[in-house]
């Protein structure tokens, strides 16, 4: 089984087009730092604008450090990171049966299942290196360009200040939760790989329903706050921010605090839900799939 999870993964790292998405996420961090070095005052100011009175002047060097930049990144990047994630996982069946070899796999010595579990193992994989590629880009370069400090993260009318000792692990935290919501969309495609039999049409299909979900978590309608939002993966895989949300007594930051660590746990429970649904879908189908190329 190993050999065969090593295959896949040489397989899937052998294809020019894996690396899109590297090079994609790279060319988008390193363009939103260039602009926060060289206009990173101006975004702090229009960021605490609500704020202004609680500074007797906004210190900009102190606010705009690598911890905040890496937030910034994040808030804008990991809406997108699952529709790179859905150009391998989509074409991980899909693709075999359009080149005509996905017979000739279930006629070797392997069960059906036995293929899906090493497929998906290496589409996971995939997953993973891309997420720890956003976070030595993101995190760790933005800390060599920024360097560290106190992060503070606007909320509403709030502003949650964390020590700069307290925040790498909510970091930590953060990326792994990342990465159960990115592989709750990588099985979203690799099921839907399973019932097509040519890549383009699980890809496609994954990219829409993301940004349709997306569009529809965005929205601020109290009709489908109460209705649609909290059944949408989409809504759930924003709960790494949790992360960063503290408890305040009196106006003091409790160091090491989550404000509501049960909502991140349920988030996290409900794409966990999700992944195992569409794999069992998965398994099921591929099961008693009659497969004719």
């Amino acid at each position: 089984m190993i050999q065969l999870i090593k295959i896949e993964i040489f397989k899937i790292f052998k294809r020019p087009r894996t690396y899109i998405a590297f090079a994609v996420i790279a060319l988008i961090i390193i363009l939103i730092q260039i602009a926060l070095k060289f206009g990173g005052k101006e975004y702090v100011g229009l960021m605490m604008s609500g704020m202004g009175d609680s500074f007797e002047e906004i210190p900009t060097k102190v606010i705009l450090n690598g911890y905040l930049v890496c937030f910034i990144i994040l808030n804008l990047l990991l809406i997108h990171v699952p529709i790179l994630v859905a150009l391998v996982s989509g074409d991980a069946v899909a693709g075999e049966a359009n080149m005509g070899t996905l017979r000739l796999l279930v006629s070797k010595p392997v069960s059906r299942i036995q293929l899906l579990i090493v497929k998906f193992t290496a589409s996971v994989f995939y997953t993973l290196i891309l997420l720890i590629w956003v976070a030595i880009l993101a995190l760790f370069l933005s800390i060599l360009l920024f360097g560290v400090n106190w992060l503070g993260v606007p909320r509403e009318l709030q502003f949650n200040v964390m020590e700069s000792d307290d925040v790498l692990w909510r970091y930590a935290l953060a990326f792994c939760f990342a990465a159960i919501g990115l592989i709750c969309v990588s099985s979203l495609a690799f099921m839907l790989s399973v019932f097509s039999d040519n890549s383009i049409g699980p890809i496609v299909i994954t990219v829409c329903v993301i940004i349709v979900f997306t569009i529809l978590t965005q929205m601020q309608i109290p009709f489908y706050d109460k209705t649609i939002k909290p059944y949408l993966f989409t809504t759930h895989m924003l709960g790494w921010k949790g992360f960063f949300y503290v408890k305040a007594v009196d106006g003091v930051t409790q160091k090491g605090s989550i404000e509501n660590l049960s909502a991140i746990i349920k988030s996290a429970v409900i794409l966990i839900g999700y992944t195992v649904a569409f794999l069992g879908i998965a398994f099921w189908y591929f099961k008693r799939k009659n497969i004719l190329s």
